[in-house]
């Protein structure tokens, strides 16, 4: 990913769903203005989600997900629609595409009622108008295209771009807490994990976040940090560190000025920071034995020093003096059942959209497993939670 990319985690999911053959992979490719997915008349052509990152005038940074059908039959059908639910955790937009030619039938009326469920805004687009003696007039949420003579899709552009959210309204990732011309130090320490190159992506966000704050980003390594805080002028508002290295940082950043770390961060602008700072409390009552996932966001290749399969468990076992058992997860895989754990510890969730974090996050508080991240469970056994969340509040 290029830099001036916007992250995955960060667009709008605007998802395509509906039965076989009423013509979804045809309205990706208009939408998208390409050839994103197979098109043929034979059933269940689209075998597995296909996604497409883009930017999606007026609405802007996108990512465009062609489902399969929800009709789907048979054992491997079942997995495929399967897949097409998980995509529904982390929707935005639902676009429900079906036949104008017949009324809407009870698969597509279930899908409509996980929509409501879900709080998922939908628009219905009504596909093969060219089939109709007459063009039918939209309504709020109906729109009416045809796909082979290209009608309706400016229609359906506009209405998924009414749907979207101001983005004003959001919570920022680090501006929330500073003001123009104010001084934040970002501590970034470069190990074998690190990506060669570039910035991991909290890193990315709060750069860009200071930056449009008017406000003056200074970034460091830990072993440059003492000297980097005494050439400033005058102390930062806020130093922002990479967990692995709080305990360091702790000691060098004087107490009157602000700390904290991209995890927790990352926590409140996902929306789970009260949850995670709840749930990383069992931490005190594990006992041998007890079985935690840790669960990343992202798929990179695992590096010797990796912080969740290795840095991770070495500490949680040397905090407790415990046997603990671990399992983890990547990527869109999370299980249903999680009621073998005894807590949860996620990654900072960059890669995954806040609709996807709420899913994770209520399915653990709805089975009554603790759930927390990796930047408060290292703050919290390292003995500096308070410090590293008091500013927040």
């Amino acid at each position: 990913m290029e830099l001036n990319d916007t992250p995955t985690g960060e667009r709008l999911h605007i998802g395509f769903f509906g039965c076989r053959n009423v013509g979804k992979s045809s309205l990706v490719n208009e939408i998208t203005n390409q050839d994103m997915s197979i098109v043929s008349n034979i059933k269940g052509t689209t075998t597995d989600p296909v996604t497409k990152s883009m930017e999606l005038l007026p609405i802007g940074p996108v990512v465009i997900i062609d489902t399969p059908g929800f009709d789907d039959e048979g054992s491997l059908g079942e997995q495929r629609i399967n897949q097409a639910k998980r995509i529904l955790r982390s929707c935005d937009i639902a676009i429900l595409v079906t036949d104008a030619t017949t009324a809407l039938n009870q698969v597509e009326k279930h899908l409509i009622s996980e929509f409501i469920k879900r709080k998922i805004p939908y628009i219905i687009a009504k596909n093969k108008i060219d089939l109709l003696k007459t063009d039918p007039v939209n309504d709020k949420n109906i729109i009416y295209i045809s796909t082979i003579q290209k009608k309706g899709i400016d229609n359906l552009k506009n209405a998924i771009s009414n749907l979207v959210e101001d983005s004003s309204k959001k919570v920022r990732y680090i501006a929330d807490f500073i003001k123009p011309k104010d001084i934040v130090i970002l501590v970034t320490p470069i190990d074998s994990s690190a990506p060669k190159g570039r910035m991991i992506m909290p890193q990315q966000l709060a750069i860009r976040d200071i930056i449009d704050s008017h406000a003056i980003p200074v970034i460091t390594r830990e072993s440059e940090l003492k000297d980097t805080l005494s050439s400033l002028k005058k102390n930062p508002s806020l130093v922002v560190t990479d967990s692995q290295v709080f305990e360091l940082v702790n000691k060098v950043i004087p107490k009157d000025i602000p700390l904290t770390s991209f995890s927790i961060l990352m926590a409140r602008y996902k929306g789970f920071l009260e949850t995670a700072i709840n749930g990383v409390k069992a931490i005190k009552n594990l006992k041998n034995s007890s079985r935690i996932l840790i669960s990343e966001g992202c798929t990179h290749h695992r590096q010797c020093e990796d912080i969740g399969t290795v840095k991770l468990p070495k500490l949680l076992k040397n905090f407790t003096g415990l046997d603990l058992q671990f399992e983890w997860t990547n990527g869109l895989t999370f299980p249903n059942d999680l009621t073998r754990f005894d807590l949860i510890i996620h990654c900072g969730a960059c890669m995954l959209n806040s609709n996807e974090m709420n899913f994770r996050m209520t399915s653990s508080v709805n089975q009554e497993i603790p759930f927390t991240n990796y930047g408060i469970a290292i703050a919290y056994m390292k003995g500096i939670l308070d410090r590293s969340i008091e500013f927040l509040y």
